[in-house]
């Protein structure tokens, strides 16, 4: 038999294609941590934020309808076709080969499928998914070169020779380890409301105390008094709406502010990650952010209205300047990019940003991405998911209700 990617005295690219089947492992290994820990964080210190690029952001994918399959992380199967390639080059077969070959045109196929879906439909990109999607074009074109039956001139038949029993294998093992993580999926997801949970309210509290803003937004999104200090809940939201993360936040927070009405006061101090307006930012994360909070921020009893409607339509908003334009003209705010007494109240509440001790020698703000909230005099930088939010609300309420240094300790031990 001639000499193939794995068969026969080629070294070179055998290793190639073992370093690159190790490479998609490894970055598969590392969505799936990410997945996990972006949806079902364990500590309050690891939420997610809007801290490096907008477009290149992997909690857009993360807590997208793709990330997973059934509970089971996308990154799974990725993990399964790595490990496969570098079986092959350990344990070389005719069979094994061309089953791989099939394996490697349907998996970049679906690389492909899903970078379209990120650039056009979350308009993000994952750097650990595009680690991936090298990695595996990288083994496709190894495959397609070297390849087993690559002197064939019909290409369906050049990729469409797998051995059924290997398939019948692979399958079998896919399967069962698809199973262990939808059961750890769902495992993780009980964890949220329960022991996690009480961690997480221990956490909050032992969290250090500091001052609400000097100056704190007019713009509420949930107003329970009229004075804002006298709700069992009050949240200070530093937040940016062209930020998936401070959609993922406002998804949140919309349930949220449903199951305690009348308990909860929510301002929303606007943190545009745009250079041209917010100096903290050394270049452009959200273009168009700074115009859109104009246009929120300009009639405050038009603000929650376009605030809902920007998370509503955020792909748009974020993506498309005229959909921001005929957003201004629908609610007669055309006046916002121009008025200096709006451009001067943004501002202001973004410069309470530079109240805040500074979280890194890079930034002169002590706010410094978003979503960053302050419930209750406790700062939380990035998102969580709904089930801590709903506990440390919860522990708020008993304590406002209840009093006394050591209502937390009986919270934790009763494990709400």
């Amino acid at each position: 038999m001639d000499e193939s990617l794995t068969l026969g005295a080629r070294f070179g690219p055998r290793m190639l294609s073992f370093a690159a089947g190790l490479g998609m492992v490894v970055t598969s290994a590392i969505t799936v941590n990410h997945f996990y820990a972006a949806n079902y964080p364990e500590s309050i210190y690891e939420g997610s934020v809007c801290d490096i690029s907008a477009f290149f952001n992997c909690d857009s994918s993360a807590f997208s309808v793709f990330a997973h399959i059934g509970g089971v992380p996308i990154g799974y199967f990725g993990m399964v076709v790595g490990a496969l390639v570098m079986l092959g080059v350990l344990f070389p077969s005719s069979q094994f080969e061309r089953t791989n070959k099939t394996l490697a045109l349907v998996n970049v196929i679906g690389v492909v499928a899903l970078f379209l879906l990120a650039v056009f439909y979350l308009r993000s990109v994952c750097l650990y998914c595009a680690g991936f999607y090298l990695f595996s074009i990288f083994s496709f074109v190894l495959f397609a070169t070297y390849g087993i039956d690559k002197e064939r001139t019909n290409l369906v038949a050049r990729y469409s020779s797998p051995s059924v029993m290997h398939l019948g294998t692979y399958g079998i093992f896919t399967l069962a380890g698809a199973l262990g993580f939808a059961q750890f999926t769902e495992a993780k997801q009980a964890a949220q409301s329960g022991g996690v949970a009480a961690s997480i309210v221990k956490e909050f509290y032992e969290l250090p105390t500091v001052a609400n803003p000097s100056f704190v937004s007019p713009f509420w999104t949930a107003r329970a008094t009229e004075n804002f200090e006298d709700a069992p809940i009050r949240v200070i939201e530093y937040a940016d709406l062209l930020c998936p993360d401070c959609l993922y936040l406002a998804q949140q927070l919309d349930t949220l502010k449903q199951e305690f009405a009348g308990k909860i006061n929510i301002a929303f101090q606007h943190f545009p990650l745009e250079a041209k307006c917010n100096e903290v930012v050394e270049k452009d994360l959200h273009p168009g952010a700074c115009d859109i909070h104009y246009i929120a921020a300009h009639d405050a009893n038009k603000f929650l209205q376009i605030h809902d409607e920007v998370f509503a339509n955020f792909r748009e908003a974020k993506a498309n300047p005229e959909w921001r334009s005929e957003l201004a003209t629908r609610y007669g705010v055309e006046d916002a990019l121009s008025d200096a007494a709006t451009k001067d109240l943004v501002h202001r509440i973004i410069n309470t940003g530079m109240e805040y001790e500074r979280t890194s020698e890079r930034y002169t703000h002590g706010i410094r991405s978003t979503p960053t909230m302050i419930i209750n005099n406790r700062m939380i930088i990035g998102t969580l998911p709904y089930e801590q939010l709903k506990a440390i609300f919860q522990a708020l309420v008993d304590e406002a209700k209840t009093g006394g240094e050591r209502f937390i300790e009986n919270w934790v031990r009763d494990g709400r």
